[in-house]
């Protein structure tokens, strides 16, 4: 197959010098196309009847000839259109050489012409002259078989958007669910800013950052692992009320179906207002983004039949984990919740592994069972650095996490802005990390003195591409255009 492949292209830059050789240039900076090929399909009975010549341009998906006579199969972004080329109605017949000659599948071409009809009925266009755009010098693999190697479709994802239909169909969706989540935003009236991407203090989750070095400032900075959150309260602070921010986040952990380093998030604060009022808005976003992007609210996700338009529930954290597994997570400890996570053969990083990191597995064991759509909420302070404790309940956090087909699709807060409450759980943080907790948060004495001028209550919430994944029912990985991949030695 290699050799195959080495031979074709030997073959296609033979045909590239020819092109040279007749002083004909295989890729010209200009285009004379006026009409996409949809626009043709959709008024081809006018324009056959006024036989005013036209102008498209494409690739080449498909090339037959009978002597004098071809037969292209010619794709644009907006569809296929059948063009032929007949000698005898080329303005220079010497150019119908040229063509047979030089010309293949994959080529992008302009064709100036006239809507025809062929004596089998197919609407086509028929080719009076035309231009060489781009000379290729590989050829495309066979769309029936495609590129079966998972590796190698990433690895090639182009190969895989051109000849996977429903992958160019996702690629249209991922664009449309991040503008319908934008203007749901700006229909609110939230003010959409941009934070920084490059942070002395990576804040605003429990996540493991990517440093860098910043060769001006002589410095090492982070990757930012939330968008914005820090600044977004900031925000709040200096006298704004509603504001968000879609952008890339980065996080130096591991890889699954769910979790990826480089990927896109929304995020919003929300001033005077708690995370009652967050679940309420979220509810109303997800619903209307689903409904903008895929036109329902109904979903098969990783075996579960979901209905976004029905009630959605209210999943306590506490009450959830002793249903399901028979531990109080109020009153338990390390020992007893890693003899459990055992007896229910749940993996885990033994790395940095502490209390609140046994909750948190223990919870994750659980929250696979649960196929909402609903919010967990009594999620315990330990875990919610950066929340509000609950006024009747001080070990609770006022926390709310979308819950749909076993996972959870955002996160959400009561956000906390007592600077001495915000100042003693960094402190806490910072032990956690010293003991070897790389995903605990840093202490991050800017935005405590920050807080020390007064920030109102806020409700913050963000949530990812993940959203997007589970509502397509792929990986995180297969949900992205072009996804990481480790260099091809």
């Amino acid at each position: 197959m290699e050799n195959k492949s080495i031979n074709e292209k030997e073959d296609r830059l033979k045909k590239l010098n020819n092109l040279k050789d007749l002083n004909i240039n295989p890729y010209p900076a200009k285009s004379s196309r006026d009409t996409y090929v949809k626009e043709f399909v959709n008024n081809f009975d006018k324009l056959n009847s006024e036989q005013k010549q036209i102008t498209i341009a494409g690739r080449i998906r498909s090339l037959r000839s009978h002597g004098n006579l071809s037969f292209i199969n010619l794709e644009d972004e907006s569809g296929t259109i059948q063009v032929v080329i007949s000698k005898k109605e080329l303005n220079n017949i010497d150019d119908y050489k040229v063509f047979s000659k030089n010309i293949d599948n994959g080529d992008f071409i302009q064709f100036s012409g006239v809507a025809f009809i062929t004596h089998k009925g197919e609407n086509s266009l028929l080719c009076k002259d035309f231009k060489i755009l781009s000379k290729t010098l590989r050829p495309i693999p066979d769309a029936w078989y495609g590129l079966k190697d998972e590796e190698e479709r990433y690895r090639k994802r182009y190969l895989d958007i051109l000849l996977n239909p429903d992958l160019r169909d996702m690629i249209k969706k991922r664009a449309k669910f991040w503008q319908s989540m934008r203007q749901f935003m700006l229909n609110k009236g939230f003010l959409e800013v941009e934070t920084p991407v490059l942070e002395t203090t990576p804040g605003g989750a429990d996540a493991e950052g990517f440093i860098t070095h910043h060769n001006a400032l002589d410095i090492d900075v982070f990757l930012r692992i939330s968008t914005g959150e820090l600044w977004q309260k900031k925000l709040m602070v200096a006298g704004f009320e509603k504001t968000f921010e879609i952008g890339r986040q980065f996080r130096n952990e591991g890889m699954d179906a769910e979790h990826l380093q480089d990927y896109t998030q929304i995020e919003f604060y929300l001033a005077y207002a708690d995370y009652e009022k967050g679940m309420e808005i979220v509810e109303e976003m997800y619903k209307y983004v689903a409904k903008e992007t895929f036109d329902t609210l109904k979903f098969k996700i990783r075996g579960f039949d979901i209905d976004l338009g029905k009630k959605w529930e209210r999943y306590d954290y506490r009450e959830t984990v002793k249903e399901k597994t028979g531990i109080d997570i109020l009153d338990t400890n390390e020992k007893e919740i890693k003899a459990k996570l055992d007896e229910l053969n749940v993996k885990y990083d033994k790395k940095g592994f502490n209390i609140t990191r046994a909750i948190d597995n223990l919870w994750k064991y659980c929250r696979k069972q649960i196929a909402g759509p609903g919010f967990l909420v009594g999620v315990p302070i330990t875990v919610s650095p950066l929340a509000k404790q609950d006024d009747n309940h001080p070990e609770i956090a006022q926390r709310f996490q979308p819950i749909i087909a076993g996972s959870e699709l955002g996160n959400g807060y009561s956000e906390l802005n007592n600077p001495i409450e915000q100042e003693k759980r960094f402190k806490e943080q910072q032990k956690l990390r010293e003991a070897g907790d790389k995903e605990a948060q840093m202490h991050d004495k800017g935005f405590v003195e920050a807080l020390e001028y007064g920030m109102p209550p806020t409700c913050g919430f963000g949530t990812s591409e993940r959203l997007f994944s589970f509502l397509m029912d792929k990986s995180a990985r297969e949900a992205q255009i072009f996804p990481l991949l480790r260099p091809k030695k």
